[in-house]
């Protein structure tokens, strides 16, 4: 009996690659995304920790100075944060469109597969077919031959 190969199978190997690569992009564009978040909580946690410094200074005497270079650390920390939060939305952005493609890849290499499932299908049934017939002509020469 003859082995089935698909025509295509070049293609539903190249599907699955371009998956593959689509799956690291979107694992690469989480790993962005958590790098992004991490780092914009210890700037949050780091303007806290300024707030409460800020805090504490204006309730001892501390010369007003220093309370300035305080208040201006603290402005940059917001301005830092500010722009943090538009690297984080970024990241987002990126992540969902490298689900987005991820998704298409998915479907893509569904699509391929079901044709090569159908294909295999067919060869299976052609070669049942085949056999059947052979048996069926190997049946009618034995009855055709007479039996001494």
């Amino acid at each position: 009996m003859a082995s089935f190969r698909y025509s295509f199978q070049k293609v539903v190997d190249l599907k699955a690659s371009e998956k593959t690569q689509a799956e690291w992009t979107l694992s690469s564009a989480i790993g962005a995304l958590t790098e992004e978040e991490l780092s914009l909580e210890l700037l949050r946690a780091k303007q806290r920790e300024w707030e409460g410094k800020l805090h504490e200074a204006t309730r001892i005497a501390v010369p007003l100075s220093e309370l300035q270079v305080i208040q201006h650390y603290l402005d940059h920390l917001v301005a830092c944060i500010t722009s943090k939060l538009k690297d984080v939305l970024q990241a987002q952005k990126a992540v969902e469109q490298s689900r987005l493609k991820l998704s298409d890849k998915m479907k893509d290499e569904k699509v391929w597969l079901k044709a090569k499932d159908h294909a295999r299908d067919r060869f299976q049934h052609a070669m049942q077919i085949k056999e059947q017939n052979e048996l069926d002509e190997l049946a009618s020469v034995r009855f055709m031959i007479p039996t001494p």
